[in-house]
């Protein structure tokens, strides 16, 4: 256990003294993405730096989707009921190894169900952790708090790819049919798989804590700073206006109505089945509405969620650009190509999940990502005999692998919890090469 924390410790130093903003990391990304088309692809230089222009905005749609994932989930995680249930949950930490396994198990939990909300929602309790357990290493604690995106959300029911392809009229459709999640997410495989995993990480955040004379805690300046939503007061002015934006009834109706068109289109289209990531972010959008109560509330809280999305603003084109390059030079089939080349029927799932890392950490984006690699992954997986559905999961598992060591989905993490990524990315290292033999491992036997 102590060697862990050393090891932790040490991974940390490192980072800490190496490892340079997020934004810096997409631009050396970048170049390093533009040097691969050239030098291995054999790409020519216009024609790279064509790519890299054109495929700033080639997601757009999706980058609208991701941020309502985001802003949705923090709409969510503002609402009474759910503050309530944070604060609860915080109360539950006994001590500071309790502290981190309880925030590793809430994050990955609540990745399962929408990885936006995880990232708030776990940021929100980061905050309330720590003012119960100040004596907690609080480096560790906003690790374990995205050990969600990295671990359970793509296994889980915002997962880009298996949702993708359980929507009817997909970009894949005529290649590959419909696939329903309970092929995908709700397979006894990617079910058995999850909770495995979840075990696993909680345990390790338990083991990690250092002692406490290595313990970095919390400023109380930075703590200070974390304050609470607070909703608005009502005017003494008796306007309709005012009426209007501080009654519950308005709220209700569109709640009460978006409930049963969520309801009707499960009932329609095959239950749970009809799950995809536009029918998510609208239930979500619809439970915030409801659960805020007040238009007057409920916009004081969309000017807080829209503050951690310009991470997201800045970012993504960068990493937009970085997919023109794959999707123009050829370097994704060369990447592809290396690994199919080393695959059988019994590898392939596993060389899907390690493979799919690697991309991810130049382009952090599984729908986007999903869009590129699918046609030729399907194409090699019906030569070698290969159910789509394995090659789905091992796609998505891989794509989240790298999330644990790729700073762009932590932005609005950190944003709230007041800390750099180097700051954490030694906890996060470990974690990353204890998870990912585990899971190649479980693709190699039963993937």
């Amino acid at each position: 256990m102590e060697t862990l924390v050393r090891i932790a410790e040490g991974l940390g130093r490192f980072s800490a003294r190496f490892v340079p903003s997020a934004f810096a990391i997409a631009v050396l990304l970048s170049l390093l993405t533009m040097g691969m088309a050239i030098g291995w692809a054999g790409a020519a230089p216009e024609a790279v730096l064509s790519g890299w222009g054109s495929g700033f905005w080639e997601l757009l749609t999706f980058s609208m989707q991701m941020a309502l994932v985001m802003f949705t989930g923090y709409l969510l995680a503002l609402t009474a009921p759910v503050r309530k249930g944070l604060e609860w949950l915080a109360g539950l930490a006994k001590g500071p190894r309790g502290a981190v396994a309880l925030m590793a198990f809430v994050s990955m939990a609540l990745a399962y169900l929408n990885w936006g909300l995880s990232l708030v929602a776990s940021a929100m309790l980061v905050r309330f952790v720590a003012r119960r357990r100040p004596e907690v290493d609080y480096r560790l604690l906003v690790a374990c708090a995205y050990f969600g995106l990295g671990a359970t959300w793509h296994s889980g029911l915002s997962a880009s790819a298996p949702l993708l392809v359980a929507t009817p009229g997909h970009f894949l459709e005529k290649q590959l049919g419909v696939l329903s999640i309970d092929r995908t997410l709700f397979s006894p495989f990617n079910l058995g798989l999850t909770v495995a995993v979840v075990a696993g990480l909680t345990l390790l955040a338990w083991a990690l804590h250092p002692k406490p004379e290595n313990t970095v805690r919390v400023d109380p300046a930075v703590l200070e700073k974390l304050g609470d939503f607070v909703p608005p007061e009502r005017p003494a002015d008796r306007s309709l206006a005012v009426w209007l934006d501080h009654t519950r009834w308005l709220n209700l109706v569109f709640g009460v109505l978006g409930l049963l068109w969520f309801a009707r289109h499960l009932a329609l289209n095959g239950g749970w089945r009809a799950l995809n990531l536009n029918v998510v972010n609208f239930l979500f959008l619809v439970l915030a509405v409801l659960l805020h109560g007040t238009p007057a509330r409920l916009l004081k809280a969309s000017e807080e969620a829209g503050g951690v999305l310009h991470g997201i603003v800045l970012q993504f084109p960068l990493y937009a650009g970085i997919y023109g390059i794959f999707k123009t030079t050829g370097l994704t089939d060369q990447i592809g190509e290396l690994f199919v080349s080393m695959s059988t029927k019994d590898t392939f799932p596993a060389v899907v999940y390690l493979y799919s890392g690697v991309v991810n950490y130049f382009v952090p984006s599984g729908g986007s990502k999903w869009a590129i690699e699918a046609p030729y992954l399907l194409n090699a997986a019906g030569t070698l005999g290969v159910e789509p559905e394995k090659v789905v999961l091992a796609y998505a598992w891989g794509d989240m692998a790298t999330d644990l060591i790729q700073p762009f989905w932590a932005l609005p993490l950190l944003t709230v919890a007041r800390l750099e990524f180097k700051d954490i990315l030694g906890f996060l290292l470990l974690a990353f090469l204890l998870y990912l033999p585990f899971v190649t491992a479980a693709f190699f036997l039963f993937g």
